[in-house]
């Protein structure tokens, strides 16, 4: 859920912390339901006022999201529950330290699978390219874990909004989006 407040000007801004002032109005993490929210007068329903709705809102929650998703893999890294890189990925998996396992959208499902074999059961979380490469300072990076706790369950909230606003399917611990593994 993504919760709206009213700001200056009558203008709807998106409250993804949930801590600005105002009533607040909440609608499902999906792109859908954010353009027909903007379609069908829903946020002028529910602050009973008339408002103004900013063009491309869906892509403006999208951004910030991506933006949550970067601070909280940069907060796990800096507090020290995050690695990066195959090599130390697998060693975390392997020893059991792995709370979320992260990919980056271009990272190969071969790869990712060798990466993963025995520790399928992990929660998997995919992100753009670049908030892996930003969070670790590096100009690529395909893999990261974060180890299990506070920071690891923000994340997953985190994707898991994110991927409704960005239209992808969740994946499933395997790897395999649940949309493929219907088919």
């Amino acid at each position: 859920m993504i919760r709206f407040v009213v700001g200056p000007g009558n203008r709807i801004v998106p409250d993804l912390a949930a801590k600005l002032p105002g009533r607040g109005m909440w609608l499902s993490a999906s792109r859908d339901v954010l353009d027909s929210g903007r379609t069908r007068q829903a946020f002028a329903r529910a602050a009973k006022a008339q408002v103004t709705v900013p063009d491309g809102l869906a892509d403006l929650v999208q951004a910030a999201l991506a933006q949550r998703l970067l601070d909280s893999v940069s907060l796990a890294r800096r507090a020290g529950q995050a690695v990066c890189g195959f090599q130390k990925s697998r060693e975390w998996l392997t020893s059991g330290r792995a709370g979320v396992v992260i990919r980056s959208d271009s990272a190969s499902p071969d790869e990712f699978s060798r990466l993963v074999s025995g520790r399928r059961d992990l929660p998997v979380a995919t992100v753009p390219d670049r908030v892996l490469a930003s969070a670790f300072g590096r100009d690529r990076a395909v893999y990261a874990v974060v180890a299990p706790g506070a920071l690891a369950q923000r994340l997953i909230a985190e994707h898991e909004r994110f991927s409704g606003v960005a239209g992808r399917p969740l994946p499933d611990p395997a790897g395999v989006s649940k949309e493929q593994a219907e088919l």
